[in-house]
């Protein structure tokens, strides 16, 4: 391979009428050439794809451009006191939903001070929790997590994972609940999922991979995943091989067993998004894998929950906006599936089995409710957010009279709330206190026209009182994609920027889940444009309503959301002051070569089919990098040990985008050491990003950040 006549570090001077030039390091170009359909494609930074603990040149180049990054972020003045009210804000406890570990409570909580959460145990909610775990005594950084929990059925036992660097790699040990003793017992190579005790309490199922070649643990394709069982007290080399898919190695793999402990339930995930499930009678020591459903034809989500021999799933099978039905194994042919909670006109979103009951969320117009019904599908009652915000993450078990949930928007912290299943009475079971004037601040919904007439919801918060004078610094973020639905969230982050008078904007774009399924194919594969018009659209509306104007709008978007970002500056860079691409998906072309990315080819497509080809070259970030434009301000932001989008994608796009630009506006890279695709784990290295993040925009957008707005 030939390479450019170029010195890796000679600088390249930009001019500026208002501050001292920036010198980019000059990177290296090669003359990589790849031919998709008869297109001669140019990649001249294939080189920054290595992994950064392989590659000298590679980790130099990283060296570089954080120093870079670093010297210009520490010259913002008000980053100091962005940094101090970052971290006044992030000073309040924080809980996670409580979950059964036997006849008592666990949960995770922070209690403000801490680099990371606690694990702690409760033997009822009138006694005084108990440590279980706490993850800040194994690294001086908070770069080693606890990254699952698992407990056994008689509460004996807790499993859990040990994440290092931000990577989706576990490792998972075994805690001795009474005596607080961690068993020799040690399972590697786990990723994502998962974990399930059987009802004996003396060992579990869990997921695995290879044990990967040195040097690919993080960029490698993630495949050949198989199912284990391994009994306490015995080393993972004598586990006892459960489940293979030898044929299809790309498929991802879960377990769950049921709360009765009789079925062992598999998953069979196909890129990224359906599933098989397969069953296996745990009570039968000669029971082999029976199938529970057998096509990959919609998608279907983990079991409910059963009663005996029925299951219950949610599934958009002949309803995109999801519905309800049973399976019993006696009969579990499709002709015999009953419909438990037929398609509603909302979008059914999420759904628990609890105290015998099934609590279904749902999304209209984005706002959630929850609706509880009977197991033979008779409505119960009804339960409305509080709010314009988010009802989530409704946790219960089948025998218990009892579930949990939360609620959170912009301006509200996350609330936790105990319902009765019985009485249906809701009480607050946890409610943070926060240094922020909540009562200040309106959360409100509105809908914009796309550019082919499509309506879109989005979400604003503001300042009580504010003037619509186009004057104010606006931060929209959306992600558009893999059926996620987005609602709006309490972030301290976004609290200080209300502060500031800046608005807060959620769009919520075609691509994800607010609508069902047909909602989400309106913006994926062939049709993904639509993503990044309605995302135009929005910020267009904004500065038509005179909310802002675009030297101060800015673009912030995570993982697919760093990709839309990616994309809609390369299409409309004249229509925002500053942009921060996050953990982006930026070379559309090969993202599939590398760990997860086969699963998102339903979701994108890949370059094998020439359509698909033709519809992801057009807007890939990386490839649409035009020379000579004036490209807004740009903060990229990546992890050196993000093993779900490597940070290639991000070095990639940030050398093509420096050479790229004209004119003054930085661009510039910041790359987190010991830091996953989420940032950093611990509350320092979170703050520390987005300190660095707001004082990019604070200079670019033009912004008079005062010192301390507490109330």
């Amino acid at each position: 391979m030939k390479t450019a006549l170029v010195a890796l570090f000679l600088v390249l001077p930009l001019t500026s009428a208002s501050a001292a030039p920036l010198h980019y390091p000059e990177t290296r170009e090669v003359e990589q050439k790849d031919t998709f359909h008869g297109v001669s494609v140019a990649d001249p930074y294939r080189w920054l794809e290595t992994d950064v603990r392989q590659s000298a040149e590679v980790r130099s180049w990283v060296e570089a451009e954080n120093r870079l990054s670093s010297a210009y972020l520490a010259s913002v003045p008000e980053h100091r006191a962005i940094q101090d009210r970052l971290t006044q804000l992030w000073t309040y406890e924080r809980r996670d939903f409580p979950g059964r570990l036997g006849n008592a409570y666990f949960f995770e909580r922070n209690d403000g001070h801490h680099n990371l959460p606690v694990l702690y145990l409760q033997r009822s909610l009138l006694d005084e929790p108990e440590v279980l775990l706490d993850p800040n005594t194994w690294s001086k950084d908070g770069t080693v997590t606890l990254s699952a929990t698992a407990p056994s059925p008689d509460g004996q036992y807790l499993a859990y994972g040990v994440s290092v660097g931000g990577s989706d790699w576990r490792t998972y040990h075994v805690l001795d609940v009474a005596s607080r003793k961690v068993l020799p017992d040690e399972i590697q190579w786990s990723k994502f999922c998962c974990l399930s005790w059987t009802g004996d309490n003396q060992g579990f199922f869990y997921t695995r991979m290879p044990e990967p070649a040195k040097g690919t643990e993080f960029q490698g394709r993630a495949q050949d995943e198989k199912i284990y069982y391994h009994r306490l007290g015995t080393p993972q080399s004598a586990d006892a091989l459960t489940f293979e898919q030898a044929d299809h190695p790309d498929w991802i793999l879960s377990s769950d067993i049921t709360d009765d402990g009789r079925y062992l339930v598999l998953g069979l995930r196909r890129e990224g998004k359906a599933f098989r499930f397969l069953y296996r009678d745990l009570r039968d020591p000669y029971a082999g894998f029976a199938v529970l459903v057998p096509d990959f034809d919609n998608q279907y989500f983990l079991p409910l929950g059963n009663d005996g021999p029925i299951f219950y799933f949610r599934t958009d099978y002949q309803a995109p906006r999801g519905r309800i039905l049973a399976i019993d194994l006696r009969q579990p042919g499709k002709d015999h599936w009953k419909e438990i909670v037929p398609e509603a006109k909302q979008a059914l979103r999420g759904a628990t089995l609890a105290g015998n009951l099934l609590v279904a969320r749902y999304l209209e117009d984005a706002l959630s409710s929850l609706r509880i019904f009977t197991l033979d599908g008779k409505h119960v009652r009804d339960l409305e957010a509080p709010g314009v915000g988010n009802l989530s993450g409704v946790i219960g078990r089948p025998g218990d009279n009892e579930a949990f949930y939360a609620f959170s928007s912009f301006n509200q912290p996350t609330s936790i709330y105990r319902y009765d299943l019985v009485s249906g009475h809701s009480t607050l079971f946890f409610q943070p206190k926060v240094d922020f004037d909540t009562a200040a601040y309106d959360v409100k919904r509105v809908f914009y026209p796309s550019k082919d007439g499509t309506r879109v919801p989005m979400f604003l918060a503001f300042r009580k009182g504010l003037k619509l004078d186009g004057s104010h610094p606006t931060l929209l973020t959306a992600y558009g994609g893999f059926n996620v639905a987005q609602a709006p969230g309490f972030a301290p982050a976004f609290a200080a920027w209300l502060e500031q008078g800046g608005v807060v904007v959620l769009a919520c774009l075609r691509g994800g889940g607010e609508y069902g399924e047909d909602w989400h194919q309106a913006g994926m594969l062939l049709k993904k444009q639509n993503v990044f018009d309605d995302f135009i659209a929005a910020a267009e509306w904004l500065i038509a309503n005179r909310y802002t104007r675009p030297s101060k709008l800015a673009a912030w978007g995570a993982s697919n959301g760093g990709l839309l970002v990616g994309a809609v500056l390369n299409q409309r860079p004249d229509l925002f002051g500053a942009a921060l691409p996050a953990v982006g998906v930026m070379d559309m072309l090969r993202y599939h070569l590398f760990t997860m990315g086969t699963l998102w080819t339903s979701e994108y497509g890949t370059v094998d089919d020439a359509a698909q080809f033709k519809a992801l070259y057009a807007y890939s970030p990386y490839h649409n990098v035009k020379t000579g434009t004036r490209y807004p301000p740009t903060l990229i932001t990546t992890g050196d040990t993000d093993d779900r989008v490597v940070p290639g994608h991000s070095f990639k796009y940030a050398a093509r985008l420096q050479r790229a630009q004209t004119g003054d506006a930085p661009v510039l890279i910041r790359i987190a050491t010991l830091a996953g695709h989420g940032g950093a784990d611990s509350t320092t290295g979170q703050i520390a990003e987005l300190a660095d993040q707001w004082a990019f925009l604070v200079k670019n957008l033009g912004m008079a950040w005062k010192a301390s707005q507490a109330p």
